[in-house]
C-alpha cells in the first residue's frame, strides 16, 4: 500500500510517499481502508522534532492521528463492527491507504456525514470535549472563556461547555468576531483587544487552546478559585496567582467520538474543512496547515 513516511526529523519535505506492506489486524483490532486523514498541529511538531523529548519517533515513521474509512477486516474478539462498516477513529499511523487499530479507538460514522469529512473530527473533537469534561469541569451557570474558539479544538470545547450548562464566552481575534457569532455562545470576546479584555467580567474558568501571552493576560480576569484547563501547558504566572491549572492529554473514547460525529451530522457542531490534498501531497499540505489561518486540511489516498 501507499503511505507517507518520515525518515528523519525536519521540514515538510522530509515527508515522502512510499510503498509499504499492508497492515494486518491483530486480536481486538479493525483493519480500515482509509478514505481520509487530517493534519493536526501535533503532526508537524512531531515531524520537526519539537516533541522528541516527550514523544520520540522511531524511523521510518508514519504520522497521522485521524482516520475515516471502511472496515476491511475484523480482528479476533471484536464485536459491534463488520466488514463494510463506515467508521472514524483516533488512531496512529493514518497517513496511509490502510490502518489497523484497536476497536475501541473507532466509532460508527453516522448517516448523513460525508465519509472523508469524518476524518476532521476525532483528535480535535475529543480534545475539546475532554478539555471541558476532564480538565475544566464547569458547573451549570458558571462562566467559561474558551480561547481559540474558532479552531477545531475550540469549537468542540464551546459545544461541550454549552452542553454542561455553562455560560460560554468565545475568545477569538478581532477579525474573527463575525464568524464567532455563528458559534451561538453567550458572548464573543476579542482577546487580542486590550480594551475589550479590560471590560471582561470575572471568569470561573478558562478552557485554553492558545497559551502564550494571551492567556497570561487573562489571569487577572479569573476568580481566585478559578480553573484553567489547558491543552498547551501551564500559563506563565498561574502558580503565583494560586490558580488551579489542569493540563490534559487526549485519549480514545469510542462513545464520545460517536456522539461528536452525530452532533456534526445534525449540524449542532461544525468542524470546517478548507483543503483536500492527495496523500502523495502530504508535504505541500503540511506547509499550508503549518502557516495557519486555515480550517482542517485533509489527506485523501
Amino acid at each position: 500500500m501507499k503511505a507517507v513516511l518520515l525518515n528523519d526529523y525536519g521540514d515538510a519535505d522530509k515527508l515522502v510517499s512510499s510503498e509499504v506492506p499492508n497492515p494486518r489486524p491483530g486480536a481486538g483490532e479493525l483493519l480500515v481502508r482509509v478514505a481520509a486523514t487530517s493534519i493536526n498541529p501535533v503532526d508537524w511538531k512531531l515531524r520537526s522534532g519539537a516533541l522528541r523529548t516527550w514523544m520520540p519517533l522511531q524511523f521510518p515513521a508514519i504520522l497521522g492521528r485521524d482516520a475515516s474509512g471502511e472496515v476491511l477486516e475484523v480482528g479476533a474478539g471484536v464485536k459491534g463492527f463488520a466488514p463494510g462498516d463506515r467508521v472514524l477513529g483516533l488512531v496512529q499511523h493514518a497517513y496511509a491507504e490502510q490502518v489497523a487499530a484497536p476497536a475501541e479507538t473507532w466509532a460508527p460514522l453516522p448517516k448523513g456525514l460525508d465519509l472523508q469529512d469524518g476524518a476532521a473530527i476525532p483528535l480535535v473533537g475529543l480534545t475539546g470535549v475532554q478539555l471541558i469534561e476532564e480538565a475544566v469541569t464547569p458547573a451549570s451557570g458558571q462562566t467559561v472563556l474558551v480561547t481559540g474558539a474558532l479552531g477545531g479544538v475550540g469549537r468542540a470545547a464551546v459545544y461541550a461547555a454549552k452542553l454542561r450548562g455553562a455560560r460560554v464566552l468565545a475568545g477569538v481575534r478581532t477579525r474573527q468576531r463575525s464568524e464567532a457569532l455563528l458559534l451561538d455562545a453567550a458572548g464573543v470576546v476579542a482577546i487580542d483587544d486590550p480594551n475589550e479584555l479590560a471590560r471582561l467580567p470575572f471568569l470561573d474558568a478558562i478552557a485554553d487552546t492558545v497559551g502564550g501571552e494571551t492567556t497570561a493576560r487573562l489571569l487577572t480576569k479569573l476568580r481566585p478559585a478559578g480553573v484553567i484547563g489547558s491543552v498547551v501547558g501551564e500559563p506563565a504566572g498561574a502558580k503565583e496567582r494560586g490558580v488551579t491549572v489542569r493540563s490534559m492529554r487526549t485519549h480514545p473514547d469510542s462513545r464520545r467520538l460517536q456522539e461528536l460525529a452525530e452532533a456534526v451530522a445534525r449540524g449542532d457542531l461544525r468542524i470546517p474543512v478548507s483543503h483536500r490534498f492527495r496523500l502523495a501531497q502530504a508535504a505541500e499540505a503540511h506547509k499550508l496547515a503549518e502557516r495557519g489561518g486555515v480550517a482542517k486540511v485533509l489527506l485523501v489516498p
